[in-house]
This record gives structure tokens, sequence and C-alpha cells, in this order.
């Protein structure tokens, strides 16, 4: 899988219900999705094709794992998020494990984590897309057996996981989440990462898990 998208830089889990809270599509321009603009165009029909090709495979759990420090996951896996709701019409969520520095921090900020024993605080959009974040920054061994209580819990509610896995390391700690997974991506910027760089980083993914490369720049 190799793609190019557009995106800008950067439980207690239960049905959707309204929020009097700001908009989504104020949310969503906060994270960087400006609907309607014609980058994110470019990035929603990109997200459709990769939609397709993760419903298709039945492939329910998704990491990514970004190609430098200058790579934003939570834009890209967002639209993807809800371009599965759109092609499923089933629940999908997309979950924040950067455990040293939450990408969704503003979703969840000033939130209640779902219950006292998790780490992570819901917030839906659009009906059908369930957002889970830290409210504030967690260990990677706490967030590990987190994320798998995730998925097992929402094993009957959420039709796709995907997981933005920055901030863990290649060694050790990507393999203790990607066992959790069906598949994991990695996610580069187009024009500015190199072949090589991508090679090596491919050859750290789990074998027999790696599904590719998304480019977005």
């Amino acid at each position: 899988m190799v793609t190019t998208a557009r995106a800008r830089p950067f439980a207690s889990y239960a049905a959707p219900v309204s929020e009097p809270v700001e908009s989504d599509d104020a949310v969503l321009a906060g994270l960087g999705i400006a609907i309607g603009d014609d980058r994110s165009g470019e990035l929603k029909a990109a997200c459709a094709r990769i939609a397709r090709r993760i419903h298709g495979d039945k492939l329910r759990v998704v990491g990514f794992v970004p190609g430098d420090d200058r790579v934003a996951v939570p834009p890209l896996i967002i639209q993807l998020g809800l371009a599965l709701c759109d092609l499923t019409g089933a629940t999908v969520a997309v979950v924040d494990a950067n455990v040293r520095y939450p990408g969704l921090t503003a979703v969840a900020r000033g939130k209640q984590t779902d219950h006292d024993d998790s780490v992570f605080s819901t917030r839906w959009l659009r009906g059908s897309l369930a957002l889970l974040s830290p409210p504030r920054v967690e260990q990677a061994g706490e967030v590990v057996p987190q994320l798998a209580r995730v998925l097992i819990e929402g094993s009957d509610l959420f039709a796709h996981v995907l997981v933005d896995l920055t901030g863990f390391e290649l060694l050790g700690e990507h393999g203790s989440a990607a066992a959790c997974m069906d598949g994991v991506a990695l996610v580069a910027r187009a024009h500015k990462t190199h072949e090589r760089e991508l090679v090596g980083l491919a050859q750290l993914m789990p074998q027999g898990r790696f599904l590719g490369v998304v480019l977005v720049g």
C-alpha cells in the first residue's frame, strides 16, 4: 500500500450522544482538517481508496507509524476514519496512543477519562467516529495494555480501529502494540522522506503485518 494523501501538519464506550460543545467542523479544523479546502479534498479522496482496501481486506485494527518526527498522523487517520464511516455506515475509532506527546490533546483537554482505570477520554464526531485520546501524558507501559483493552471491549462496537503509534520506540514498544493489530502502515512525507529511510523503517515493522507506506504532504 503506497498511497499519496495531502494532510496539514499539525472505556466506557457508550453509543454516540449529542454534546453541547464545539462543532464537529471546528474540531476537525483545529486538528488540521479544513472542510471544503482543496487540499482536504485530495486527502479525502486518497483516504477513500485506503478505506476500501482496509475494509475489503477485513483489517479491523490498523496502526500508523510516522516516518519522522515531522509527520502528523492524526489528520490522516481522522480523515481515514471518516471515510470508513461513510463506506461502512458503522462506528469507527481513532485512538491516539501517542503517550509522550498526545496529538489529540485539544479534543480531550479538560475531560475526565472514560472510567477510573482508563487512560482515554472519548469524543464523538459526525455521530459515528470516536476519537480516543489521553487527556495527559502517560507511560507507554501503561498505554499498551489499555490499548489492548480498548480493542477487546470495543470489538462489538467498532467496525475498524485506527491507532496513532507516534512516540512509541521502534524496537520493543511497537512490537508490543503491533501484537494487538491486524496491520501496521508507515506515514511519510512526500518528496521529503528518502526511499532508503523508508526501507530501513520497513525492516523494523512487524513481519507479516506491514501494509505499506502512506505519503502525505
